[in-house]
């Protein structure tokens, strides 16, 4: 039996509490991780409010962790007690379905997350199934990557999946926790970046990101100049916003695709869409695999979230902070325990 020390709230929107639990054996296919970092994310918000109806209490949350690894199961066969790793929305995949055996192990049927069922990485020690212990690159700052194996990967996993190329033009749909990773891959991809935001001063940010332009969403001007210019418009917001419009300034064979979780039905006006061939799409996070090339790609180009930092004793002013919309644009706990 493992002793761990976390921080956990008893129900929706409670305090989080020192708190200790024990976790059983570690399995043949298992790796125990020691936490260095934890992002907090707007997903951990949701949880701890219960916002999705999943959430069971005792909550300790936390799905962005970097750390080293603790211990490893008999079977694991990539690692080994003290490597850097780390764990992102996933924890565990069956290996055997048709979807992991493709490559696909994010789409795999009955997935388990990290804090869903479990307890998470505001924690001094998680566990997962080890294709999910992401080996970390010695070029990228550990203090900063937690953030990568949630809204890094959820950005970065659609622009290989649909073969977006350095020669497209995209449109990035909100410049905040998702939108300002997404603009930093795409400049690096090679592609012509052009933010959408509706304030000043997120323009001037989505420009040091890597926006080559930017599209004032008040300005009418700005949404008749940017009609039929995208081959690619990413999504990044859970907001309703004009989907009429936004699909008139996709190209021919253009593809709205949503990372961000819009709960309100999408209508597609389909003859605007047809004649065009246009697309509407949307996935979730990314697979094993596709972190990797994620982490190697952050570390040859220098890509990085821009985080604010709290311990994590101080969990409760971090989740204050973030509730109120004040992140700029991650942040991350560092395990103080």
């Amino acid at each position: 039996m493992t002793d761990v020390r976390a921080w956990a709230a008893d129900g929706p929107h409670e305090e989080f509490k020192a708190f200790g639990y024990k976790l059983g054996p570690l399995g043949v296919d298992e790796v125990d991780i020691d936490v260095d970092y934890c992002g907090l994310c707007h997903s951990d918000l949701s949880m701890w409010t219960n916002e999705w109806g999943r959430t069971q209490y005792p909550f300790v949350g936390g799905h962005e962790v970097v750390g080293r690894v603790r211990a490893t199961g008999a079977q694991v066969p990539n690692l080994k007690p003290g490597d850097k790793v780390g764990l992102g929305w996933f924890a565990r995949s069956d290996l055997a379905s048709r979807q992991s055996m493709a490559g696909d192990h994010h789409l795999s049927p009955g997935n388990e997350g990290t804090i869903m069922g479990r307890h998470g990485g505001f924690a001094d020690i998680v566990r997962c199934q080890w294709p999910w212990a992401s080996p970390l690159p010695d070029d990228l700052d550990v203090a900063k990557a937690g953030p990568l194996f949630c809204g890094g990967i959820t950005v970065f996993s659609p622009i290989m999946s649909f073969g977006v190329k350095p020669t497209d033009k995209v449109g990035v749909v909100g410049i905040g926790g998702l939108g300002h990773l997404a603009t930093q891959f795409l400049n690096k991809w090679g592609c012509e970046v052009t933010a959408f935001t509706s304030s000043p001063d997120k323009a001037e940010e989505a420009k040091k990101f890597g926006a080559h332009k930017t599209l004032n969403s008040r300005d009418p001007k700005s949404w008749k100049e940017a009609a039929g210019r995208f081959d690619f418009l990413l999504v990044t917001v859970n907001v309703t916003l004009d989907w009429q419009r936004l699909t008139a300034t996709l190209a021919p064979k253009g593809r709205l695709h949503f990372v961000g979780a819009v709960t309100e039905p999408v209508p597609v006006h389909v003859p605007s869409i047809m004649g065009g061939q246009k697309q509407v799409s949307a996935s979730p996070l990314g697979a094993p695999a596709t972190i990797m090339q994620m982490l190697e790609f952050c570390g040859r180009h220098d890509i990085a979230p821009l985080t604010e930092h709290y311990k994590m004793s101080d969990i409760n002013k971090a989740i204050e902070h973030l509730e109120a919309g004040k992140a700029r644009y991650r942040i991350i706990l560092e395990n103080d325990f």
